[in-house]
């Protein structure tokens, strides 16, 4: 929401970091799911009332705008977006010393406004200013890109500039900053510096209890790590280096370990991740809170509709979604309808791909990159055609973006695409580009069944499979990260694989997926629309109603911070 630049600084207790920030598709500083989630949680606290000011960086760019050749080929162009139309510049600037030189930092605003009417102001960092040179401008260009010293030097203005920004903004009573990922770490350096007047043990406790850190990485080498001799060069004489090292690691520094020594709650996003990210750092006290998702942004048009008319409430107390129970079949089937003819509509405006809404459709998308398997379904292709023709039609609806430097992930979208075209038309495929908000809200309601098939334990949540289940859609699903806690096997959907076992190999994770398929979900489907519509209320009612942000944030208020 634009309206307006003024912010609410009376009562606000917690500023938000996150590198990026998911709000609407309008607005395209996010990637993925941890803009997403970040955007989610703003929303949430603006329901709950929840004093809090969001900070983030503006990406003029945007991530990329993903277009897909007819060999299924990406290209990444930057987005065509206009801050102005939907932020509200300020006129206070700020500036942080980098690579010897001052850098200025403006910033807009962005309100998010509960359903009460409540607003959780957010700020979004900018260097595209005249007072800048031609390097520095570019520092907030795009998402993710250039190489370690662009990335450093994003986090420098993120965690400094974003400390110095809120205070001349007047959010000068903060209690508690929370580090969504470690690329806003720096802030505890900012906050340390301002604590000096105490010795060095006080002053690195007096800024550990103001700090809470969110952990999302479940695999060492997605954890930033930068050479010294580079922080020592963009850093320059801002933090004594020995002391760094102290804080953040000897030989590189690791983010996540700067987070991790200066603040005084952390907690991974699922039980099973903070299991893994106490492995990975043992001796540090590291909490779960399992993700979710925003009940007002995800649930669709015709859901929407039926859970204010069946459910009143639902939306403001996202719990009293299990009297989904009691809701008719035909009314949640009609309502599934609905968002079936939508994605089928689109699927059939913009491929050749010629899907039917009276087919089984199956949906899968989320970032491109190795460990999420994209063709997994496609490991035995003669016995993918045979269950579409012997036991039920399939159809399959793919998206996703590969960053721009991920060959991997690229050649896993043209081998998707290149699929297709082999099992056309026996099993209907489409890969819709440029995966985002609005997309996502579409896809995630519109299949009927929902598909993730993570290498474990790179999964640390997951948050589609939560969207999807909020609209009654089921998963097949890897029982890694969010899926362990929801899956109740055959009551809110199925899963590929055993939970025992800590790594998967294709072939079996393939076998079992065409298992439940051909024996178990295919026949429900076609043979059993009563069972399967129960499985799409149990969806809702036992995981929708817990895996929200409502549920999330009320955990962080208790357990993170409110000490």
């Amino acid at each position: 929401m634009k309206e307006g630049n003024i912010l609410n600084q009376t009562g606000t207790r917690i500023a938000y970091f996150s590198m990026e920030i998911g709000l609407n598709s309008d607005v395209p500083t996010y990637s993925g799911g941890l803009g997403v989630l970040a955007g989610d949680t703003l929303k949430a606290c603006s329901d709950l009332r929840i004093p809090i000011v969001g900070m983030t960086m503006l990406y003029r760019q945007g991530y990329f705008y993903q277009k897909l050749d007819p060999k299924g080929q990406q290209s990444a162009e930057p987005y065509e977006w206009q801050p102005k139309r939907f932020l509200n510049l300020l006129p206070e600037k700020v500036s942080v010393d980098i690579s010897g030189r001052s850098v200025f930092v403006q910033a807009w605003t962005y309100r998010v406004v509960g359903r009460d009417g409540f607003e959780v102001p957010v700020v979004f960092l900018d260097t595209e200013i005249p007072e800048n040179d031609p390097e520095a401008r570019f520092f907030c260009r795009t998402l993710y890109g250039g190489e370690d010293r662009y990335r450093l030097s994003q986090e420098l203005i993120l965690g400094v500039g974003g400390v110095r920004m809120l205070e001349k903004l007047g959010f000068n009573d903060l209690r508690r900053y929370h580090l969504n990922e470690g690329h806003s770490a720096f802030l505890t350096l900012e906050l340390l510096k301002k604590n000096l007047v105490l010795d060095g043990p006080g002053a690195i406790e007096a800024v550990r209890q103001k700090c809470v850190f969110t952990t999302h990485t479940p695999v060492p080498a997605g954890h930033d790590k930068f050479d010294y001799s580079l922080v020592r060069e963009v850093l320059g004489d801002y933090f004594p280096l020995e002391e760094l090292k102290k804080l953040g690691g000897g030989e590189r520094l690791n983010m996540t370990l700067l987070a991790l020594n200066l603040s005084d709650y952390v907690n991974g996003v699922a039980k099973s991740h903070g299991e893994v990210s106490r492995e990975m750092f043992p001796g540090y006290s590291i909490d779960a809170i399992t993700n979710g998702v925003h009940t007002g942004t995800w649930a669709c048009e015709s859901f929407n509709r039926l859970f204010s008319e069946m459910i009143p409430g639902g939306m403001n107390d996202p719990f009293s979604l299990r009297y989904i129970l009691s809701v008719p079949r035909e009314r949640i089937q009609r309502a599934h309808q609905a968002a079936k003819k939508e994605l089928i509509e689109l699927v059939n405006r913009t491929t050749l791909a010629q899907m039917s809404e009276e087919v089984l459709t199956i949906g899968f998308a989320r970032r491109a990159t190795a460990y999420k398997r994209f063709t997994l379904i496609f490991s035995d292709l003669d016995r993918l055609i045979s269950i579409s023709r012997n036991i039920g039609r399939l159809q399959l609806v793919f998206s996703g973006k590969a960053h721009p430097e991920d060959r991997e992930g690229q050649a896993m979208i043209k081998a998707v695409i290149e699929t297709a075209k082999r099992i056309h038309p026996d099993i209907p495929v489409a890969y819709l580009e440029n995966y985002d908000m609005e997309l996502a809200r579409i896809m995630v309601s519109g299949c009927d069944l929902w598909l993730n098939t993570p290498r474990k334990p790179k999964e640390a949540s997951g948050s589609s499979g939560m969207k999807a289940a909020l609209n009654g859609v089921p998963s097949l699903s890897i029982l890694d990260g969010w899926w362990i806690e929801g899956c109740l096997e055959g009551i809110t959907g199925w899963a590929i694989g055993s939970a025992q076992v800590e790594n998967n190999e294709d072939a079996v994770d393939a076998a079992s997926l065409y298992e439940k398929l051909e024996r178990v979900i295919v026949p429900l489907y076609y043979s059993n629309q009563e069972g399967w519509v129960d499985v799409m209320r149990n969806s809702i009612a036992l995981n929708g109603s817990f895996f929200n942000t409502h549920r999330m944030m009320q955990q962080y208020v208790l357990n993170a911070y409110m000490f």
